[in-house]
């Protein structure tokens, strides 16, 4: 699977920080119920990579990758975890070798110009667009769909269910990444069908 296909398979891709093991499986069956199927578990607490392991092992319709992958070593650990994709919030020239050995789809991040330009040498042509609320947004999307033709995105960071469509609309945006599909408290009290009601608004978003 490679980076277009992993964001072809819906219109978001939500980003999820796990802080208890035991919600990993509930919490990724929810939101591929209502038709997320591509899960990023972020690699920020303790349990991120159990929480990996346990979805690609106990979800099998989950494509589960790891995000906020800053090197080599984290890579190789969230691969042999099971992850099927990775998200990084940059992307170093060692990283960038380091993807295209493990043969995982990526979506490297960029925030400027140059460094999309960067990432294209480097044989990245879809990109994560981090943090994109902070970062220009929409207007940065907009103005350098001409100039970075052939190059498209998945933003991330800032972008709500107020916001997603808006993203969604433009044609160099691929899918977008987002946490409010899986908010803190329905996931600390265990309400799954409220994130699955989430998930499936979610995936009726229509891509420009």
């Amino acid at each position: 699977m490679d980076a277009a296909t992993l964001c072809a398979l819906a219109p978001v891709i939500p980003v999820l920080t796990v802080e208890r093991v035991e919600h990993a499986v509930p919490l990724a069956r929810a939101l591929v119920k209502g038709g997320l199927p591509a899960l990023e578990i972020t690699l920020r607490t303790a349990v991120a990579l159990e929480a990996l392991r346990v979805i690609a092992k106990d979800v099998p319709d989950a494509v589960v990758g790891a995000g906020t992958v800053l090197d080599a070593h984290q890579l190789a650990e969230a691969r042999q975890a099971g992850a099927r994709f990775i998200v990084s919030p940059g992307c170093t020239p060692v990283l960038a070798t380091a993807i295209r050995q493990s043969r995982l789809a990526c979506l490297p991040g960029v925030q400027t110009v140059s460094e999309a330009m960067a990432a294209r040498e480097q044989g990245f042509s879809l990109l994560k667009f981090f943090p994109a609320g902070a970062a220009g947004g929409l207007n940065w999307l907009k103005s350098v769909g001409a100039p970075l033709a052939g190059i498209r995105f998945c933003p991330t960071g800032g972008i709500g269910a107020d916001t997603a469509a808006d993203y969604l609309a433009l044609p160099n945006v691929a899918c977008v990444g987002g946490s409010w599909v899986a908010p803190a408290k329905a996931v600390a009290s265990g309400d799954w069908e409220a994130i699955e009601a989430l998930a499936a608004a979610a995936a009726r978003l229509k891509r420009g």
